[in-house]
């Protein structure tokens, strides 16, 4: 295991820890004054996300499965990819977990380019993977998602479950409504993002849901060359 050489930044002791914090907000009407200490640490936490990353420069978010072990193929890709765009000067961004992200992390700490993370507090104590120059902590998804978009030019999504299909439609629809610049979005994983793309086509293109043209905001590589290629390209 090579040796830990991050920096970590911690929660701001304006307000005290509050556990399963977004649950509560979240959990349905409360009193005002609950809802407002809840609005006050959502400043804290984004001007923490905004004061830790603000030297992030020419940066790709790579989302994907943190259940992808070590040994799986979508781990090497990840991995694979990490390195190839270090090499070409882009810092890696992750959710700063296991998986996927530990190996997009991995690749680029290897290849000697700069290893980021946004790692969420979960009950289940997620903790940041070992290749981290450098990470945030948050406790709140909607903050950690804006965090990972906001300094980012190009976004990777590899295979993953519920939280990477919710991270690669999010960017989706905000390239679609205008609200995020048209960065390249690269879609990996062979049948795994076609049969993603299938369905889109065969029940929301087909329902009239979206139109043709949105197939075309995630762009299919098959290999990390390709996706390195196309990210030079268009980013």
């Amino acid at each position: 295991m090579t040796e830990q050489r991050h920096t970590a930044v911690h929660a701001l002791p304006f307000l005290a820890h509050v556990r399963d914090a977004e649950k509560q907000f979240l959990r349905g009407r409360r009193e005002r004054g609950d809802d407002l200490e809840s609005a006050v640490r959502f400043f804290l936490e984004f001007l923490r996300g905004f004061e830790s990353l603000a030297d992030v420069d020419r940066c790709v978010t790579v989302f994907g499965s943190a259940r992808f072990e070590e040994g799986h193929r979508y781990y090497a890709m990840a991995r694979e990819l990490g390195q190839r765009l270090a090499e070409e000067g882009y810092t890696v961004m992750t959710g700063g977990g296991p998986g996927i992200m530990e190996a997009a992390n991995r690749g680029a700490r290897e290849a000697g380019g700069r290893s980021i993370g946004c790692n969420i507090v979960l009950p289940t104590e997620q903790q940041p993977n070992p290749y981290l120059d450098h990470f945030i902590e948050l406790d709140y998804f909607f903050v950690r998602k804006v965090m990972l978009v906001k300094y980012s030019q190009a976004f990777v999504i590899m295979p993953g479950g519920f939280g990477t299909l919710d991270e690669a439609f999010e960017v989706a629809t905000l390239i679609q409504t205008g609200k995020l610049e048209r960065f390249p979005v690269v879609g990996m994983g062979g049948d795994f993002f076609q049969s993603l793309r299938d369905f889109v086509r065969s029940t929301l293109v087909n329902e009239g849901a979206i139109s043709p043209e949105d197939l075309d905001l995630i762009t299919r590589a098959d290999t990390v060359e390709e996706a390195v290629e196309i990210i030079g390209r268009e980013a």
